[in-house]
């Protein structure tokens, strides 16, 4: 086959035509690479600035062809100067091209800056300028598979058409139009029906054999006080990664003893695991029945903590209550899913808030059986997914009060979580989205900080009655990403930044969106007091709204120190 013949094959022209790009769909996907370049959230390494930067770049690209195709059609068409002669027009590509190329390289040295700037803030290093240059080869690899996909699409749209003319003697534009739409429905059922359950059917067959393990150093406990011991209802072997972590750890009798100096109580920790029945209604009965066999009714102070995604419960915030009480208390939680919070939250949010009110609900319900002068105090903690866990157990905020709780502690909750949500859409006038006031703070307060003084500050008395408190980062994306990032600028980011927030972020449509969903990847990796890793503020806001009587800030460090002291290999695994 000689080369001219070659050259004129089918296949060669189809395969060529995915190559040629429109210099106009350039230019847009540069500037959209550019814009993903500035900073966000959090500190991004090359290789995920190079999927971000990939992920706009061939969404400016389609853009940018959009935009083409319509000038042409209703702008330039018909124009006598338009199209110009080749040698122009040649000149023009090569300068939008070169210009292009030129922009996205020489964007990245000030990128590099802007991380370092990020990276600052969270006390951690930052990239070196000649590293985060390999952004642009990921970039370049992510546009172009997102530019060959649609290409391909919009190819089988085409055949798609001509087939309907040839059959039918339809017109061109209802022949591209019932094609779009086919093409548009399969996707949608692909993705919705095939990809998104098959990834979440995967994700449960990676995740669940770790939830069969236990980890190095956890052994089954043997106090009755604990779920998985020899006499309870709840197995062992039934409870989880998280579970046995969760009922196997934490301050005994014996160390709260000697840490306050007055005779402790063995803290109780009642815990159901997937497995340790068949439905959430029957995990829901062993639950109870735990809480019978413990004496959890009988302690100071009962603790329902609908859980994270896996079933995680923050050890933080489970031994400084504890400590607090000197062991006068009954922690509660129950397991709903083997798969990390930021998979549950985008695949099953539904599940977790159906767990965390029926486990409320059902807990309650008992609770106030009892005669109200021997009733523990009834506190609610949550973070994290768990936090819209127990967030659904409530249609507004007085419903809070009205139920008994006394406390209620939040850390962390996603952007969705509607009692979080409905709370800053309807805040004090005048006050900030990234720490709003409602009500004046006669009930629910929120606190950005992580000094002690500060969360101290923004809880500061007259504050009667029941407690809510929200701890949440300027810099949390799991707080601040929401769909409505791609085509609307939300306050928080025309407000002053917060204090771990650079002032240099921006909103752009589209690529925020796409800059806050890869910062959600990497929340809890940060260090503490930013992002979505809360360290131990999370005792500070105990201290907050649920301090023991004649509590003092000397007695906050004093377990401060115990927590630092005891601290464990128990991390963020949402």
């Amino acid at each position: 086959m000689s080369a001219a013949t070659h050259e004129g094959h089918p296949l060669y022209v189809w395969a060529w035509s995915l190559v040629r790009l429109d210099f106009v769909g350039v230019a847009f996907g540069a500037l959209f690479f550019c814009l993903s370049l500035t900073p966000s959230l959090l500190p991004r390494d090359w290789l995920f600035q190079g999927l971000i930067g990939g992920i706009n770049a061939g969404i400016g690209y389609g853009i940018g062809v959009f935009t083409s195709k319509m000038l042409h059609r209703f702008v330039l068409r018909r124009r006598e100067w338009w199209p110009p002669p080749k040698r122009v027009l040649y000149a023009l590509k090569a300068v939008t091209v070169a210009g292009s190329a030129a922009a996205c390289v020489l964007m990245l040295i000030p990128a590099a800056a802007w991380q370092r700037q990020v990276s600052a803030l969270m006390g951690i290093e930052g990239p070196a300028t000649l590293g985060y240059l390999r952004t642009l080869v990921i970039a370049l690899l992510v546009g172009g598979t997102l530019v060959g996909t649609a290409r391909v699409l919009l190819d089988v749209i085409k055949t798609l058409a001509r087939y309907f003319i040839r059959r039918w003697r339809l017109h061109d534009e209802v022949a591209l139009f019932i094609g779009t739409a086919i093409i548009v429905v399969l996707a949608i059922t692909l993705i919705n029906g095939v990809l998104v359950r098959g990834f979440l059917a995967g994700a449960s067959r990676v995740f669940q054999p770790q939830n069969s393990t236990t980890r190095a150093g956890i052994t089954q406990p043997m106090e009755a006080e604990r779920s998985g011991s020899p006499m309870s209802f709840a197995e062992w072997d039934t409870l989880g990664f998280q579970g046995r972590n969760f009922v196997a750890t934490g301050p005994d009798v014996e160390e709260l003893t000697e840490l306050n100096g007055a005779p402790a109580k063995e803290p109780i920790r009642v815990y159901a695991g997937l497995q340790t029945a068949d439905t959430d209604e029957a995990r829901m009965a062993v639950v109870l029945s735990e809480l019978e066999r413990t004496g959890a009714f009988d302690r100071k102070l009962l603790v329902i903590i609908p859980t994270t995604g896996t079933g995680w419960i923050n050890p933080v915030a489970a031994r400084s209550l504890e400590m607090m009480y000197n062991g006068d208390t009954a922690l509660v939680g129950m397991q709903y899913s083997y798969l990390p919070s930021w998979i549950s939250f985008l695949g099953d949010q539904k599940k977790s808030m159906e767990s965390g009110r029926l486990m409320i609900n059902a807990i309650h319900a008992r609770w106030e059986q009892l005669p109200p002068d021997r009733r523990p105090k009834l506190v609610l903690y949550g973070e994290s997914l768990g936090s819209m866990a127990g967030q659904g157990a409530f249609s507004w905020l007085p419903d809070i009060a009205r139920m008994g709780f006394s406390s209620v502690l939040w850390v962390g909750p996603p952007n969705a979580s509607p009692l979080w949500r409905g709370l800053t859409v309807r805040r004090d006038p005048g006050t900030p989205e990234v720490e709003p006031r409602y009500d004046n703070g006669r009930t629910v307060r929120f606190s950005q900080a992580t000094d002690a003084e500060e969360i101290a500050r923004d809880t500061a008395p007259p504050w009667e009655g029941t407690r809510v408190l929200f701890l949440q980062h300027p810099s949390d994306p799991i707080i601040w990403w929401s769909p409505d990032l791609l085509f609307s600028q939300p306050d928080w980011l025309e407000e002053p930044p917060g204090r771990d927030r650079t002032a240099s972020m921006r909103w752009y449509p589209i690529v925020t969106f796409w800059q806050v969903s890869a910062d959600m990847t990497n929340a809890a990796s940060v260090p503490g007091g930013h992002g979505h890793n809360y360290g131990d503020s999370v005792l500070d806001g105990w201290a907050a709204v649920a301090p023991p009587d004649g509590w003092t800030p000397d007695d906050t460090e004093r377990i401060r120190i115990a927590l630092n002291k005891s601290a464990s290999n128990d991390g963020p695994e949402y």
